[in-house]
């Protein structure tokens, strides 16, 4: 009996010198009080004519997407919540092409997809297809926390999504007006509009990074189609060693290239700097008119560039940035 007590007593003890140093490994990771935030709500064909109601519009709703991030940092909050935090607003804003507003396929249904990773470790998750998710982000972070896979699609990431206690959409609640009427005016014309994929990218106080988008992908799509959004490398990278990445455009060119892992080859393999690295990726790998792109690296500096005519963007550090605009 006394051995029993004993055993026992060393395993609680092993156990709390385990739980003591997992919290003291936290407790002593240094807090540089540095961050930088960088996100996007879509690169595209966005005229300099946009009425200035609906401008001011789109500009406010990167303020608050953007004011959400910061302060996540700015309270010690870590990259991936940061990230998470400002991708499930623009899920909620039917302005964007992510969630509540996301785009029709072509038999007038909506597909939806998303990624997140993790620099501190390439921890990812990732979904594609799913159909009746408010919040795609929130799923991909599950299948990273969750689940030993990357890229849960279709019917298998809701079952899943159902298992985890989210509640499934009907498909009523992604639909607007607007994405409908843009839907129609597609079919009549044939030639791509609107792009409105969501990105985030962040550098915490503790010097990880972190990349998270989101996108209903493009009007009129073929369903089954899955673009470069929830494509780790393709649309979404993130390593401490070089930077955090978020892409916007033509997702099938940004599969080709594997644009967001080349950012991040470029600057380890080639010593790149960062803007060096992203401009080389849009403006030299990629065709004009391709999309654009959102980094951060390790020291917080920030790119955002973008062959297109525009691209909703917006940045903000410790240093006291805060900026968002559209076209260049």
């Amino acid at each position: 009996m006394k051995s029993l007590i004993l055993t026992a007593a060393t395993v609680l003890v092993v156990l709390l010198m385990q739980y003591t140093g997992t919290a003291q490994d936290k407790d002593n990771e240094i807090r540089n009080s540095k961050f930088t935030i960088v996100i996007h709500g879509g690169a595209g064909t966005i005229s300099k004519s946009l009425p200035d109601s609906i401008k001011q519009a789109y500009l406010q709703s990167l303020k608050e997407a953007l004011t959400i991030g910061k302060n996540i940092l700015a309270e010690g909050g870590t990259s991936l919540d940061a990230c998470q935090k400002v991708i499930e607003y623009f899920e909620n804003d039917p302005k964007f092409n992510a969630g509540r507003g996301a785009v029709y396929t072509a038999a007038g249904t909506h597909e939806m997809d998303a990624s997140i990773m993790n620099g501190k470790d390439l921890s990812c998750g990732a979904v594609a297809g799913v159909e009746h998710i408010a919040h795609p982000i929130d799923l991909a972070r599950l299948v990273m926390e969750r689940t030993p896979h990357v890229l849960l699609a279709y019917q298998g990431a809701e079952k899943f999504a159902e298992q985890m206690g989210m509640k499934l959409m009907p498909q009523s609640y992604f639909d607007t007006q607007e994405r409908y009427k843009q839907w129609q005016e597609y079919k009549k014309k044939l030639e791509e509009g609107n792009h409105g994929t969501v990105g985030c990218v962040a550098l915490d106080e503790y010097g990880n990074l972190a990349a998270a988008t989101s996108t209903g992908g493009m009007t009129n799509k073929m369903p089954g189609r899955i673009g470069d959004s929830p494509l780790i490398g393709d649309g979404t990278y993130a390593n401490n060693k070089t930077c955090a990445v978020s892409c916007t455009g033509w997702g099938e060119k940004f599969i080709k290239h594997t644009v967001a892992f080349n950012v991040s080859a470029l600057m380890k393999y080639r010593g790149y700097s960062l803007k060096k690295a992203a401009d080389e990726v849009i403006y030299k790998m990629l065709d004009p008119e391709d999309g654009g792109l959102i980094a951060v690296d390790k020291k917080g500096n920030y790119a955002m560039p973008f062959s297109t005519s525009g691209m909703f963007r917006g940045v903000a550090t410790s240093k006291g940035v805060f900026t968002v605009d559209i076209w260049k």
